[in-house]
């Protein structure tokens, strides 16, 4: 499913953003061939200038993302190895999801362990088993972590028999591929000017041409990618509630409708009162999407929360946080 999702993501980018701009701004020239005599060169060149900032900061973009960040979370993953938080968990649920042929087996996991605080958390896991004679992972086993005691960079745990290692071959297969579509977007450069110049320099560079189209519509399919991952996919605060937090039962004193619908269900505002583990009493609310078939919790006494210790003003819901993985 995931993968699926991504290459439509990329097919649709790759149309949007390369091949409808240059489809248009190849027909619209044929048609309407622009006067070069006419154009202001300075501002032509500001364009070309405009440009190649883009595309360097779209091509630095995908530096990182495809090579980088390799190296970032091994390094990451060797820093829990040295200086993770050690906790015993216990698995509660398994399902397999590798496919009968694989080399190895793989599992998704419901873990019940204690947080950086000793609180008791519940947390989704995938992992590849390449010894599944030994049955380390079945219903009722417990498995060791190492936790990130700052909860400041991802993998936020391991588990403690996780070993980082980076394949040279798909570094360099990486890195031929972005160096690849450098070389191409440079040759375009190339082809351009030698193409459109007319011997007139820059001027054929326009606000509609796709060498500046292109990346502008790239960094804003990533700017937005961005915000809807750190809106929707792990809010910072929810996963350091999840690993620092304290559970307590919050008292519903209020739940009203705030008219925002998504997929036709309702968002709903709770109004909660709970008191922390120095005996002080807090107010504070929560938004949440409730499914019709949840809506049966509006009538509760209690919600069990997670809040922070160090600012017990910062709260989630424990089934919130159950789903994060």
């Amino acid at each position: 499913m995931k993968r699926g999702f991504l290459l439509f993501a990329i097919i649709n980018a790759v149309f949007f953003a390369i091949v409808l701009p240059m489809l248009l701004y190849y027909n619209i020239k044929s048609e309407y061939p622009p006067n070069l005599r006419e154009r202001d060169p300075w501002f032509a060149l500001s364009v070309a200038a405009a440009s190649v900032v883009i595309w360097g900061v779209v091509l630095a973009g995908y530096f990182r993302k495809w090579i980088i960040n390799i190296f970032i979370a091994k390094r990451n993953i060797t820093y829990l190895r040295e200086k993770g938080i050690r906790r015993e968990a216990k698995i509660m649920a398994v399902t397999k999801t590798s496919k009968p042929n694989a080399g190895y087996d793989a599992y998704d996991l419901n873990l019940s362990f204690k947080n950086l605080v000793g609180a008791e958390i519940l947390q989704k896991a995938s992992i590849n088993d390449a010894k599944p004679y030994e049955r380390r992972f079945e219903v009722g086993k417990k498995i060791e972590l190492l936790l990130d005691k700052e909860v400041k960079h991802e993998p936020y745990f391991i588990f403690a028999t996780s070993e980082a290692t980076i394949k040279k071959a798909a570094i360099a297969l990486i890195s031929f591929g972005w160096l690849a579509l450098t070389a191409l977007v440079i040759a375009y450069y190339g082809y351009a000017y030698l193409s459109e110049s007319e011997g007139m320099g820059w001027r054929f560079m326009s606000l509609g041409h796709p060498l500046i189209v292109c990346p502008a519509i790239l960094l804003f399919f990533r700017i937005i990618i961005t915000l809807i991952y750190h809106k929707l996919a792990k809010p910072g605060d929810a996963v350091s509630i999840k690993f620092k937090g304290i559970q307590t039962d919050a008292r519903l004193l209020k739940a009203s409708q705030t008219g925002t619908y998504i997929n036709e269900q309702p968002q709903v505002k709770f109004d909660l009162e709970y008191t922390d583990h120095l005996k002080k009493t807090h107010h504070a609310s929560l938004k949440k999407i409730v499914g019709l078939l949840e809506l049966d919790t509006l009538k509760q006494e209690h919600i069990s929360i997670y809040y922070l210790k160090e600012k017990p003003e910062k709260i989630a819901f424990a089934s919130d946080l159950n789903e994060l993985s």
